[in-house]
């Protein structure tokens, strides 16, 4: 039965028919379209206008006569182009590969109703051509020009799953070839010829960084400058948009998926997105979260720094408005770029002509100021861990410092000025001066603390960063949860004993005294800790009185002593409970869910009120005996306080949460608290008293991580392996420990998944992790000894 007219019309007429597995229609079309593919320019292009260049890109020559030179893109992209006449295919000297590949002919646009098109593929040095077929004087039908830009994406299993082929793809500037076969072998064979042909291409350069290099060499010639800046728009403002980027990236989409919510296009594109970004600061009324915007994307793709380098540097070269708000809007994210990114030498050197060329130009102007500003920040940036928060954006934008405020227990905020160059080391060094502490044997750091966590800041590390994380989580935090800070604490203690009573360091360590009780690292019993907290009331009320300000219970007592009052019925209904929330989540909306969520809130409200009990019954144990000291004054509280929590032999030691596992191959591992003192590092049991062993440093044979969560100490004839998120922070207050008593130090283990040659030996003592890993901090290394 024949098939009806429209059917027939359907499965012939596809843009072309298939006849005896040859093509055509589509094949004819797309030779026509590539073959302007490499005819394109690597700059601007007027719009609309899709021929020749806008772009006159003459320039003096580098010979010693000065004569000028005219370089047209097109052609010399037209030069790499190799023309071939139809001569037989199977006899090409030139060819390195060939052979019949399937070729995907709409890139993205799957159609598995159509049958898989077969071409002729010849790969030469300087291209990779497809035919009609293997015979002589075949049609050629297209042909992708390769240069160091283009890019492989070799085969994957993905691919294989979905089409029962190999695929194989290769970039080139508007087009991408997308290659199938069913042999793995012959898609990897194809694969290698082609990044072999690409590996063997010079390294293509755009006219920007011909223009740069030429600006160099010139730069005590002003007439020939003028003459060069006069001659190649491409290096003047403009204000039309830029359809391609000024210095060269790979084609195809490489980009890898970048941290954070935000996705990306190939580098070219996103490029070329930055540019029209940087158009709209012309008219922005507040330019600050487009600024950060930007600066985001560059931290997110390091390639692009060099690009957006370029790009403000032009639209800064004679714009319209000279000192406009447009201009001065470039010139303040120019700072702000100073302040986070350092570019490459050769686009250093040409921002550095840049700023000079302006400071003569507009003396005395805004510019100018920029420019001096921006030379001074170069020199001192070194790098970020985050771009600029938006009050870092809004003082840079006035050439001024910001205001840190750091809190000191048991003392007043301190106001610091900072840069977007200080390090908590430096801050830490001023604080130590300005609040006498320059003559205590012990060591003190700068911390990140909020309710839940607590952290010491590294000693390099850039407070303008820290105050960014601060600003990125006041975002993410709910209500209750209390803002991040900066505070300046003791970091470790090498003599406690004789700190004066009445000097500002010990009011420093009787806070961080009471801060060790309230989270349960002083074992004690509760009748001390009862009267631990009536000292507490006492140093901050004085006497007695019903007027008097009462903190919360949890400020005073630790709050899992409470909790640990509860019968043991009441705590494993509580247990239950949480077990049975997943019950109600896979049951929602039943009759048994909503039984479960009355069973839980009525637990949970007896569990409340149990502990609203005995929580009364607490505070007024401890107001009995704050009505005990009267007549004790401030001074004899706290001493009496720090007096008690003395007596614990690990005060002074600071304590990490590990779990011991002394053989790899041993199951369990034994939850302990792992002390650092100035004399032994020690093994407590949580809430015994005793430790369980202690080792002096003359035991220690070497210690060091083992991997990204295991601590190895290694004491004599036996290893110690501790599981922890800490490993840097264990290892390298041993290492300041060991330094600031002088001993000598054991070996250390060779840190799986760090590089010592990253690390800068004058500044890191001998056997200190090397290097901080992204989740965790440095601690500093307690630079302030006597």
């Amino acid at each position: 039965m024949p098939f009806p007219g429209g059917l027939w019309w359907l499965l012939c007429c596809r843009q072309g028919f298939t006849l005896l597995r040859r093509d055509y229609g589509e094949a004819d079309r797309e030779a026509d379209g590539e073959a302007e593919e490499e005819e394109a320019s690597f700059e601007l292009r007027a719009q609309g206008d899709q021929g020749s260049l806008e772009v006159s890109l003459s320039q003096p020559t580098r010979s010693s006569s000065g004569s000028e030179r005219s370089l047209l893109v097109a052609e010399e992209m037209r030069s790499l182009i190799v023309e071939k006449g139809p001569g037989p295919v199977e006899d090409d000297p030139d060819a390195l590969v060939k052979g019949w590949l399937q070729r995907e002919v709409r890139s993205g646009v799957k159609t598995p109703w159509i049958r898989p098109r077969k071409y002729w593929f010849v790969l030469t040095p300087d291209s990779l051509d497809y035919y009609s077929s293997n015979e002589k004087g075949a049609r050629r039908l297209g042909s992708l020009v390769l240069t160091s830009l283009c890019s492989v994406l070799w085969p994957d299993k993905q691919t294989y799953k979905e089409t029962g082929c190999w695929g194989v793809t290769v970039f080139g500037r508007k087009h991408c070839y997308r290659l199938y076969t069913e042999h793995l072998k012959e898609a990897v064979r194809w694969a290698c010829a082609v990044q072999k042909v690409i590996d063997s291409k010079a390294p293509v350069q755009t006219p920007t960084q011909l223009l740069m290099r030429d600006v160099e060499e010139h730069r005590g010639s002003p007439e020939v400058l003028e003459q060069i800046y006069r001659c190649n728009p491409i290096l003047r403002y403009t204000s039309s948009p830029l359809y391609a980027p000024l210095l060269p990236f790979p084609y195809g989409n490489l980009i890898q998926s970048a941290p954070g919510p935000r996705s990306y296009t190939t580098l070219r594109d996103e490029a070329v997105k930055l540019f029209n970004s940087l158009q709209q600061l012309e008219s922005e009324r507040d330019p600050v979260p487009l600024m950060q915007g930007v600066l985001q994307t560059c931290l997110d793709l390091p390639p692009l720094v060099d690009e957006i380098y370029c790009q403000l540097v032009k639209q800064t070269t004679e714009p319209p408005a000279p000192g406009g708000q447009g201009d001065l809007h470039y010139w303040q994210l120019l700072t702000c770029m100073s302040c986070t990114f350092l570019p490459s030498p050769p686009v250093l050197r040409f921002l550095q002509f840049h700023l000079d060329r302006t400071e003569s130009r507009f003396p005395a102007s805004e510019m100018a100021k920029y420019a001096s500003f921006i030379r001074e920040a170069l020199g001192k940036t070194k790098g970020r861990e985050c771009v600029p928060s938006l009050e870092e954006i809004l003082v840079l934008m006035r050439r001024q410092e910001m205001i840190c405020t750091v809190h000191c227990p048991g003392a007043p905020a301190c106001s610091v000025a900072i840069s977007s160059h200080t390090t908590a080391e430096e801050v830490a060094q001023e604080l130590v001066s300005r609040l006498g502490l320059s003559q205590s044997p012990n060591l003190f750091a700068l911390y990140e603390q909020s309710r839940r966590r607590e952290q010491p800041v590294g000693n390099t590390t850039l407070l303008a960063d820290v105050l960014t994380r601060f600003e990125n989580l006041a975002g993410e935090e709910r209500e209750q949860d209390s803002p991040c800070r900066l505070c300046f604490k003791h970091y470790g203690f090498l003599d406690t004993d004789n700190v004066p009573r009445d000097s500002l360091e010990f009011s420093l360590l009787f806070e961080q005294a009471h801060e060790m009780v309230l989270r349960g690292y002083v074992p004690t019993s509760e009748e001390t800790l009862q009267m631990l907290a009536a000292l507490r009331l006492q140093s901050l009320n004085s006497d007695f009185s019903t007027h008097a300000a009462f903190p919360r219970l949890e400020e005073l007592f630790p709050p899992h002593v409470l909790r640990a009052r509860l019968p043991a019925p009441q705590r494993r209904a509580t247990a239950k409970c949480r077990g049975a929330r997943l019950r109600v989540g896979l049951l929602a909306g039943g009759l048994w869910g909503q039984v479960l969520a009355k069973q839980r809130a009525e637990q949970d409200q007896r569990l409340w009120g149990r502990l609203r009990e005995e929580g009364a019954s607490t505070m007024a144990a401890i107001v009995e005996k704050w009505k005990l000291l009267q007549g004790m004054g401030r001074p004899e509280a706290m001493a009496a306080y720090v007096a008690l929590v003395r007596e614990w032999p690990g005060f002074g030691s600071t304590l990490f949460d590990v779990d011991l596992r002394v053989s790899p191959l041993e199951a369990g591992p034994q939850r302990l608290w792992l002390g650092i003192g100035a004399k032994a590092v020690s093994l407590y049991k949580p809430g015994e008293l005793e430790p369980l062993d202690s080792f002096g440093y003359s035991r220690i044979s070497s210690f060091g991580a083992s991997d990204s969560s295991t601590f190895r100490l290694s004491v004599e004839d036996r290893d110690l392996l501790f599981e922890t998120s800490q490993v840097d922070e264990i290892a390298q207050l041993l290492n300041t420990y060991l330094t600031s008593t002088g001993t000598q130090q054991p070996p250390q283990l060779q840190d799986l998944a760090t590089s010592p040659a990253s690390s800068d030996p004058a500044m890191l003592p001998q056997g200190l992790c090397p290097k901080a890993r992204p989740w965790l901090h440095q601690p500093p290394v307690g630079p302030f000894p006597s």
